[in-house]
């Protein structure tokens, strides 16, 4: 098949989730054959080269703006599209459901990944979430078909819109890095932090991490890995910590994120909206002993292969990061319970051979 992906900033992966599944997932659906173009925004991607690991680039204009950034380049795209082949169109986010017209117009089929409950992210204002709403209501009609990534999503759209979509979770690494760069670059020895990675917004909690943190007892250092567009003033507060044992390292991405999952303490996962976390699955997949919140999407993916904390009780994340910081033991216990439930049900290949069946379906039934 020519499959054609869109919504998303693009590849190689230099910002969030969609982004790291993409550069996952299309490589190897060419490995399988496949022609797959991605497209990407000419305001993020720095990649001029028209191929990337088997996969065809495409970049395109956006407007670099909070609320039009992402509809705007899946607008392009979709007008992209109307003169080129496609088999199969692939679109990301549900704030994207509006353009899947564009390209059935021509006789493609669209297949849309909902991903989450955008509209309760703190982030959008009333305007903002009254679009994502409406674009939850058109991903029912418009695309083809749609995919979850999490049970509890697909629950919300089958309960909501008695709308029945394709759950494919997303998957998580199971090769070890060998190197340890960016550790030498931070002082670190490995095994001697706790990790927090998450884009830094409100409901992602990365307050509650660090007010957490500055009250526990221990040596460990603190790593924040993460950034945002649009969000400096609560950024800003974050890095007004006085605790000389939290760092915050901006964006990383590539070999240097792998060295900092595959080495730390403990891992914490403490977003509250969305759907699967491609961090939390890339934590369990470097064998992390897990503190997430407890949400149903969390539960669904770690089951009680890890620990949890609740926003509700004020104390709760602090408690429960010192119980795992007093025993190591314990850490160690969990770190292989954790890898034999990523190896049963979250690898990469089978993920990819998901979409390719639903793919193959979805383009068989148009």
């Amino acid at each position: 098949m020519k499959i054609a992906i869109m919504g998303i900033r693009g590849i190689p992966a230099n910002y969030g989730g969609f982004e790291t599944f993409i550069e996952q997932m299309a490589p190897r659906l060419a490995e399988k054959g496949h022609q797959v173009t991605v497209y990407g925004r000419s305001n993020i991607i720095d990649y001029h080269e028209p191929w990337y690991k088997g996969v065809r680039i495409v970049i395109l204009p956006t407007i670099s703006h909070k609320y039009l950034d992402t509809v705007a380049h899946t607008f392009f795209c979709a007008l992209h599209s109307f003169f080129h082949r496609y088999d199969m169109v692939f679109i990301c986010n549900s704030a994207n459901a509006v353009f899947s017209f564009m390209p059935r117009l021509m006789g493609k089929p669209v297949v849309l990944n909902v991903d989450g409950l955008e509209w309760k992210r703190q982030k959008w204002n009333w305007a903002g979430k009254a679009f994502y709403k409406i674009s939850e209501f058109l991903a029912t009609f418009l695309p083809t078909a749609i995919v979850s990534d999490a049970r509890e999503v697909q629950q919300y759209y089958l309960e909501k819109f008695q709308k029945a979509s394709t759950y494919i979770p997303y998957g998580a690494p199971e090769t070890p890095v060998e190197t340890r760069e960016i550790l030498d670059q931070l002082g670190l020895r490995g095994r001697d932090y706790v990790l927090y990675v998450s884009r830094m917004e409100p409901e992602n909690n990365a307050h509650r991490v660090v007010e957490a943190f500055e009250k526990v007892r221990t040596d460990l250092k603190l790593i924040m890995v993460g950034d945002a567009p649009y969000a400096n003033d609560y950024i800003n507060g974050l890095r007004a910590t006085r605790d000389p044992r939290i760092t915050f390292t901006g964006y990383v991405f590539g070999r240097g994120y792998r060295e900092l999952q595959q080495n730390a303490y403990c891992y914490i996962q403490a977003t509250e909206v969305g759907g699967t976390h491609p961090a939390l699955l890339e934590g369990m997949g470097y064998g992390n002993c897990i503190l997430a919140n407890d949400v149903p999407e969390h539960h669904e993916v770690l089951a009680d292969a890890g620990f949890y904390f609740t926003t509700r009780e004020a104390d709760s994340l602090r408690l429960q990061l010192q119980y795992l910081l007093d025993r190591p033991d314990v850490v160690e216990k969990y770190r292989e319970i954790v890898k034999q439930r990523v190896h049963q049900y979250y690898s990469w290949d089978k993920v990819t051979s998901d979409y390719e069946e639903l793919f193959i379906k979805v383009r068989g039934a148009k």
